[in-house]
């Protein structure tokens, strides 16, 4: 309404302008003449001094005010009887209603609905300002994650550098000692030799020098010399012993005189009379190579019995474990199975056993599942105080959660899966690894094709199910039709006779979640859940993942 004079308002509410100047100065209003403008606030103004002052307060006035008026009327309408024709009488009665609103009202909802649009869009905003920071440090974690990778990498390349020159030295070192054995094997074979040559020497020597004492007689008789003088010099020939001889002394020989080795000095090694027969081990896939070596013989062996059975091969072929088999038993040889990874698991599973009977009570190990959209990551969100659902791309669940959850009624583990039908292997991986499953079904839904699959994946596993009808609190929640639809599932409420538990529940209000909690705690009663808290540990990996910076990523439970 646009602003009007005093001497106009005083027209309009039938005053004189001396007592609307008068009133408008005791509600507060200054007016300095008739002709001074009034404001809409300040006639609120002066409306409300005038209420007070009569004794009505604002607050003690009714907020709307009904108007109801009723007129009646008669209508005559002529009967189509033929002759007889009569007319007859219809009362009609006409009900009007009509409400006023009190202006301050509407000015007050205006506001509310004005600070409800404000906190919206301040809410929005920090939503924005959260993301944005989520990205930025999804982003840093990125780039410190590529700096450890090329860290890693630069050490890893130092690394087989020192690796290579150390591998480099030893084979310096390995043919440094080898060209000395050699010549030091060199050097004892000729001294050897030397020994032998002059053995045969000083016996071919004695043997002329006996020669000689035979001749001796009968030149002394013709001399008329002494027959024990064998020398020109009178004195015996002296014969040094072969324990005296010096083998690194050099001996002269005569030209043509041939150097006689004894052989039986030489070695003292043997041929075998018979074949050497090894025990052969042989895993699942061995190269050519390594095959000739565990047998002891030359790579071209095994290679020409290949070529034999009619398969062409290179020494660092890879051969399966039955060829490798015939290869072995054609080359004389005994095939030994080796250790299986089976066997090594079996041998691990066997060490974790858990022996001993001091056993404790364990939190039990509840799985959520249902349709998607049903609010399975909300209702799990409630429990944890915490918002997982914005988190996840598109607003649903693609991987499975562990949560440990310490509530009230005592720690349960809670394993979150993903209800979309994509994700089917998740879910029966889930049900594998749980005590409890929670199936959670909308209220305003029903049993959808996921929830079917869930109570399938429930009942293969032999694992005990509550029921949570969730979304009560919307207008269109229908918790019996949920409940029909599931006993057509053969899932019984315990109401109807059944084995299942059966809990309505609200993610958004809350409604139930004390109810379920307890349901759960009472099924893990129930199962009497105990396990040994010392010795070797054992868990199920739920979830497996391989990361960049930092190698194979797993959540164990």
């Amino acid at each position: 309404m646009a602003n009007v004079t005093a001497k106009q308002l005083s027209e309009v509410i039938g005053v004189s302008v001396d007592k609307l100047l008068d009133q408008l100065k005791s509600a507060g209003v200054e007016v300095k003449s008739a002709d001074a403008p009034i404001s809409d606030e300040d006639k609120m103004k002066l409306l409300e001094s005038l209420r007070s002052s009569h004794g009505k307060e604002e607050a003690d006035g009714p907020k709307k005010i009904t108007l109801r008026r009723k007129s009646k009327s008669e209508l005559r309408v002529a009967g189509t009887s033929g002759r007889n024709a009569t007319t007859k009488t219809i009362n009609v009665e006409v009900r009007k209603k009509k409400t006023y609103v009190r202006r301050s009202e509407v000015v007050a909802e205006e506001v509310k609905l004005q600070e409800q649009a404000e906190a919206e869009v301040e809410e929005q905003n920090r939503l924005q300002q959260q993301q944005v920071e989520d990205e930025a440090r999804l982003v840093e974690e990125a780039a410190q994650a590529a700096v450890a990778a090329e860290q890693q990498a630069v050490a890893e390349a130092a690394r087989a550098e020192l690796e290579k020159k150390a591998y480099a030295k030893s084979l310096q070192e390995v043919e440094v000692a080898q060209k000395a054995i050699e010549r030091e094997r060199a050097e004892a074979e000729a001294a050897e030799a030397a020994e032998v040559a002059a053995r045969v020497a000083l016996e071919e020597a004695a043997t002329a020098s006996a020669a000689a004492a035979a001749a001796a007689p009968e030149k002394a008789g013709k001399h008329g010399k002494h027959e024990d003088r064998h020398t020109r010099y009178g004195r015996k020939e002296l014969h040094v012993k072969e324990s005296a001889h010096q083998p690194n002394r050099k001996q002269k020989f005569k030209k043509g005189q041939r150097q006689v080795h004894d052989i039986r000095n030489l070695h003292g090694f043997e041929k075998p009379t018979a074949p050497v027969v090894r025990n052969v081990e042989i895993p699942d896939a061995i190269t050519v190579a390594e095959l000739a070596q565990r047998m002891a013989i030359k790579a071209g062996d095994v290679i020409k019995v290949l070529m034999q059975m009619g398969t062409m091969a290179t020494i660092n072929e890879i051969l399966d474990h039955d060829t490798a088999t015939l290869i072995v038993e054609e080359l004389g040889h005994t095939v030994v199975s080796a250790a299986s990874d089976d066997d090594f698991e079996n041998e691990l599973k066997a060490s974790a056993e858990q022996q001993g009977e001091a056993r404790v009570t364990r939190p039990p190990v509840v799985t959520i599942m249902g349709h998607v959209d049903h609010g399975k990551t909300s209702l799990l969100d409630y429990i944890r105080n915490s918002r997982v659902t914005s988190g996840e791309a598109g607003g649903i669940t693609q991987h499975i959660g562990a949560y440990h959850v310490e509530t009230d009624k005592g720690v349960i583990t809670f394993l979150d899966t993903p209800g979309h039908a994509a994700f089917s292997a998740m879910r029966a991986r889930g049900a594998q690894a749980t005590d409890i499953v929670v199936l959670v079904v909308a209220a305003d839904d029903g049993v959808m094709p996921q929830t079917r699959e869930a109570v399938e994946h429930s009942r293969a596993a032999g694992v005990p199910m509550v029921v949570a009808v969730n979304k009560i609190d919307k207008e269109n929640a229908d918790p019996d039709r949920a409940k029909n639809d599931l006993a057509a599932l053969e899932v019984i409420p315990e109401a109807w006779g059944g084995e299942n538990m059966f809990v309505h529940v609200s993610a958004i209000t809350g409604e139930g979640i004390d109810a379920l909690l307890d349901a759960i705690l009472l099924q893990a009663e129930i199962l009497e859940l105990s396990a040994v808290d010392s010795g070797n540990a054992k868990g199920i990996v739920v979830e497996a993942s391989l990361d960049k910076g930092r190698g194979p990523i797993a959540t164990v439970l």
